[in-house]
């Protein structure tokens, strides 16, 4: 049976029809559905787990277990689980353990650009590229026999286009396995230096090994063209803009496994036309292997090593015809994103604002609190480092008189900023933080955290107080506020960002997008009272406009949450009388 999936849900059905049975991720744009989608299938246990750290060494023990594995993050995921990847590289695996990595090129939900081949190479980790949704499926499948049979972990990476792109698959029924015994083997899977540097020299086989499988794989592959004059070497979402725009013009060698790389297919290819020319979206790594090997190709010259590629730049850069589209007589105004009408964030950057704080951000959808008109936010690092940053930037005596604070959404605490929160403690560091507690992992769309009291299945579970938690941790002055009430925000930031002690503002309010949520209904100006003064507009709600110089709300976007009606010294603000 055939059927238009998207390629994360297609690398999900991979999962399930290779038989995977452990499932432990993080959510992180654009990696977030494949877990969802395999968490459909009854067969396959599921869970969201605290950090990308900890889901890969889940999903290594469930590996050792003797059933086969998975864990999926986004590229800068892959930084916070490279501790346990590099020397899961040196144990080997049991059952078969897949990782998948997603990079954003584009950056259009990320902090950077960074491409997670190097941590193949540097792992040392056989990394597959599927190129559409069938190849998410078919590569998953094979990823646990090249897993199994190498006895290693293997990497499938994923993009943004190929995750969130659809095509049509050929499923097929699940493979049922017997689960692998588990024999202890302190020699394999105790990373002593001793054993270790005894199980060094098996990694290098395996990658010699993996070579020469790569030279007559299946998954590389030529594909011939009538001109000869140029061939294209090529992977994942770059290979689909080739075709789209060579057809079966030029020879093409099209990589599905991209680490370790073959040298006598690559070498051949090259004999057989006059010019190479790699198509490779960020680094060149293709091209720098094919240099190593002798093979003199055109690469980064052409094409850049920053931002996604498309059809018509892969034409251009080729020397072949391409649209060049219409242009507006007008140019369109920019829509940058904004925090949603009725986000309970919006009140506590506000007042973090007004009190002229100096704030070291995190990752969340309230790092939209540096935009403008806000522009509450002075610092945006990684996961958990508003905690870490805001104890150095503090101690460093560099804030001179300045007031300061972090903020920290709850899903990203319970991810990486507990750890820094106890070092504030620990170090008796005189740091505010405020954790924006709104009851999801919003920024990835509404996924179950810790702190949430429900499972990736949406059952009940144990919930993480962190109240209890802060103070257990050796937090004295911690206070919880609602951010849709300003007053008592302000009371709180003034407070606690002027004591010389470590305190924790917990921001509590759902997420206003929650379907869970109910809302009070929209509230309206009259505009008899309004006298333009713009002060509505200080908090950056896109239910809030000026029209002939009075505030209008819209109906249709306002939730009611009554934040802009504290600002109105008019009162002009309000529900309608019944």
């Amino acid at each position: 049976m055939k059927k238009l999936m998207l390629g994360n849900e297609a690398f999900a059905r991979g999962l399930y029809e290779a038989g995977c049975c452990f499932v432990s991720s993080y959510p992180g744009t654009p990696s977030t559905e494949i877990t969802e989608f395999a968490a459909k299938y009854p067969e396959i246990y599921a869970e969201w787990a605290p950090n990308e750290k900890v889901a890969m060494e889940a999903a290594f023990g469930a590996s050792l277990a003797g059933k086969r594995s998975f864990c999926g993050m986004k590229h800068v995921g892959m930084n916070v689980a490279a501790d346990p990847l590099f020397t899961i590289s040196y144990t080997g695996v049991n059952a078969g353990m897949v990782i998948a990595v997603a990079d954003d090129p584009g950056m259009h939900s990320s902090q950077n650009e960074q491409d997670s081949r190097h941590y193949a190479i540097a792992a040392k980790i056989p990394m597959l590229e599927p190129s559409d949704s069938a190849e998410a499926l078919e590569f998953t499948k094979l990823a646990y026999e090249l897993s199994e049979k190498f006895d290693t972990p293997v990497i499938m990476k994923m993009c943004t286009r190929i995750a969130h792109c659809q095509s049509a698959v050929e499923l097929t029924d699940r493979t049922e396995l017997p689960v692998k015994p588990y024999e202890k083997n302190v020699d394999k899977y105790i990373m002593m230096p001793g054993m270790a540097r005894r199980r060094h020299p098996i990694v290098e086989q395996r990658t010699k090994d993996l070579s020469l499988w790569a030279e007559t794989c299946s998954i590389n592959r030529v594909e011939s063209g009538c001109d000869t004059s140029m061939g294209i070497i090529t992977s994942s979402s770059s290979y689909e803009y080739v075709k789209e725009v060579c057809g079966d013009r030029f020879p093409v060698l099209k990589l599905g496994m991209v680490n370790p790389l073959p040298v006598k297919l690559i070498q051949d290819f090259a004999a057989k036309v006059q010019k190479v020319v790699v198509v490779e979206e960020l680094d060149g790594i293709i091209e720098s292997h094919c240099n190593s090997i002798g093979v003199k190709v055109t690469g980064k010259e052409l094409f850049s090593n920053m931002g996604e590629f498309s059809p018509n730049l892969v034409a251009q850069k080729l020397g072949l015809p391409f649209n060049t589209g219409e242009c507006l007589d007008e140019p369109i105004p920019g829509r940058p994103p904004v925090m949603c009408a009725g986000c309970p964030h919006r009140g506590l950057y506000y007042t973090l604002k007004k009190n002229n704080i100096t704030v070291l951000g995190d990752i969340g959808c309230y790092t939209l609190g540096a935009t403008a008109p806000l522009k509450a936010t002075d610092s945006t690092i990684c996961m958990g480092a508003s905690i870490s940053g805001l104890h150095g930037f503090n101690k460093a005596g560099a804030a001179g008189g300045l007031k300061t604070a972090a903020v920290i959404g709850d899903s990203t605490f319970m991810h990486s900023g507990v750890t820094g929160l106890i070092n504030v403690a620990y170090n008796e560091s005189a740091s505010t933080v405020i954790i924006l507690d709104n009851s999801t992992t919003g920024m990835t769309g509404h996924q179950q955290n810790p702190t949430t009291g429900f499972n990736l299945k949406g059952d009940p579970c144990a919930k993480i107080d962190l109240e209890a938690l802060c103070r257990a941790i050796g937090i004295k002055r911690v206070r919880v506020v609602d951010p849709y009430d300003i007053k008592a925000c302000d009371e709180a930031i003034k407070e606690e960002t002027s004591c010389d002690e470590p305190s924790v503002i917990i921001s509590r309010r759902p997420c206003a997008l929650l379907k869970t949520v109910k809302h009070p209904g929209p509230i309206s100006v009259d505009q008899s009272k309004c006298i333009g003064c713009t002060a509505c507009m200080k908090i950056g709600c896109p239910a809030i406009s000026i029209v002939e110089k009075k505030a209008v709300i819209d109906a249709t976007q306002c939730t009611g949450c009554t934040v802009c009606s504290q600002l109105c010294r008019m009162g002009a603000i309000g529900k309608k009388e019944a």
